[in-house]
């Protein structure tokens, strides 16, 4: 375990209890990690779905990116590997497409269930290259993105194709009734619906989707510029610069001050008020003016519980706050809604779930589950548990990280050589922290933070072989 665990920037706190969920979520984080040839993989959780998944893994790797980049790597060599080549309806597969999951066991073997190697995850393409683009960002590593790059070729192309199909919006509807019926994250089969209750007709463009689509097409641009192929920067910024304006103008319900949920098959709208549009705003699609607008909806509106967001409005007409995606808490969301805020300027709300989070971890032995019910906080009552819910789950051990670089607005640019503190927010329940041996390519750095009155101030201590790494520090 202590090997494991080594490697990476460490984060230290004045807070003891604090510091016991860190630990807590970066052991749990070691433990659900496996060596594949291909490199460290966190298979998804326990007991349910110790397995390789794709979308978890790769969320869990955009978690720990800014402090333990060697995941995303592992995780990124073995998609790559994984990826699709041939069409499979039963398997949901098409030439490009990125794995959702790989199971082993008699029914999948025998051909009776389709997860053997199963691609009907809508996101997890579009989510696999937006990683690499974070990856290449944080490390600089030209040579391991130069092979990797056929791979996000072939992944785009798919991307493309599909939503050449369907409008302009990457979309879903399963090959065969053995495949799941809904394929982005919230994939129940009640997950998606208008606001009246009826279960929308497919093809089904969800809003979440989009954003990581306009992403994978940003981060291609970059990619493709700083590995030298100067025909295709254009073509993809072009193109995810008109897919952006396409779901502003789509998706955006101005009464509402929020996005809908999912457009049906005819092109209608899911008005409903859930945590999915909070993804938009950590992929950085909406305006200014709508981004913040959509983070005061998410602390209102009936989806903030109090021990962190749910995943539907209370006030939703399918809302159930013991139902697995429609009223439920998941830390993974929370923490990506949360850095969506973050990016926002909302700092201190990202600040307030984070606080939300820590005292509903305290109470659960410091092991966040992968997800709980969406009951009101009471106060001197402990959060509901789903009775299910694996535990450890790696996307819920990796949300601490994710809440925390939101909470003080770090940005790592190993390409360009710069680090960026932006308006740092520390969580009411900590006044001092420091983050040991932060590496980059042009070296390492010691980063101090703490409380002076009413601001957050930053020190830094730099490493040998660090003189050349830039520090822009925003107070």
């Amino acid at each position: 375990m202590r090997t494991r665990r080594g490697g990476g920037a460490r984060v230290r706190t004045s807070a003891r209890q604090f510091q016991s969920w860190l630990d807590r979520s970066d052991a749990d984080l070691a433990l659900l990690t496996t060596a594949l040839p291909t490199g460290p993989y966190p298979y998804a959780g326990i007991p349910w779905f110790s397995t390789p998944f794709g979308r978890d893994a790769i969320i869990t790797a955009l978690q720990n990116l800014w402090l333990k980049p060697s995941l995303a790597r592992g995780v990124l060599a073995y998609l790559a590997n994984h990826q699709a080549h041939e069409t499979s309806a039963f398997h949901d597969a098409e030439p490009g497409k990125i794995m959702h999951e790989l199971r082993k066991g008699e029914m999948t073997a025998t051909g009776e269930l389709p997860f053997g190697r199963y691609y009907g995850g809508v996101d997890t393409t579009p989510l696999f290259v937006v990683l690499a683009a974070a990856y290449a960002r944080r490390t600089a590593d030209r040579s391991f993105m130069a092979q990797l790059w056929p791979a996000l070729l072939k992944a785009t192309d798919w991307i493309l194709r599909n939503a050449s199909r369907y409008g302009g919006f990457l979309s879903y509807t399963r090959a065969r009734a053995s495949g799941l019926a809904n394929q982005g994250w919230k994939d129940s089969h009640d997950a998606i619906f208008h606001e009246d209750g009826r279960t929308p007709e497919g093809p089904i463009a969800l809003v979440e989707v989009q954003g990581y689509a306009v992403a994978a097409l940003q981060g291609m641009a970059v990619l493709a510029k700083w590995l030298e192929h100067d025909t295709e920067v254009s073509p993809y910024a072009d193109a995810g610069e008109a897919w952006r304006e396409r779901v502003e103008a789509r998706f955006w319900q101005e009464e509402m001050q929020f996005y809908a949920l999912a457009l049906d098959g005819v092109g209608a709208p899911c008005r409903i008020y859930a945590s999915n549009p909070g993804h938009l705003l950590y992929m950085g699609l909406p305006s200014a003016e709508r981004g913040r607008a959509v983070a005061r909806q998410l602390l209102a509106s009936g989806l903030d519980s109090g021990w962190g967001l749910r995943t539907l409005s209370s006030k939703a007409i399918r809302y159930n706050p013991m139902s697995y995606h429609n009223g439920s808490v998941w830390p993974h969301d929370v923490a990506l809604c949360a850095a969506g805020m973050a990016r926002y300027g909302e700092r201190e709300s990202t600040a307030r779930l984070t606080s939300e989070m820590f005292e509903c971890a305290s109470l659960v032995g410091m092991r966040l589950p992968e997800l709980f019910c969406g009951f009101e906080r009471v106060m001197g009552e402990a959060p509901v548990s789903y009775p299910v819910a694996c535990l450890p789950q790696a996307w819920a051990a990796g949300s601490v990280f994710m809440l925390l670089q939101g909470c003080l607005g770090i940005d790592i640019d190993a390409i360009g050589g710069r680090i960026v503190v932006d308006q740092p927010v520390l969580p009411s329940e900590i006044d001092a922290l420091v983050i040991r041996d932060l590496r980059l390519p042009q070296g390492a750095i010691d980063l101090s933070l703490f409380r002076r009155g009413g601001s957050v101030q930053a020190t830094v201590s730099r490493h040998s072989g660090a003189d050349t790494l830039q520090i822009d520090l925003r107070l």
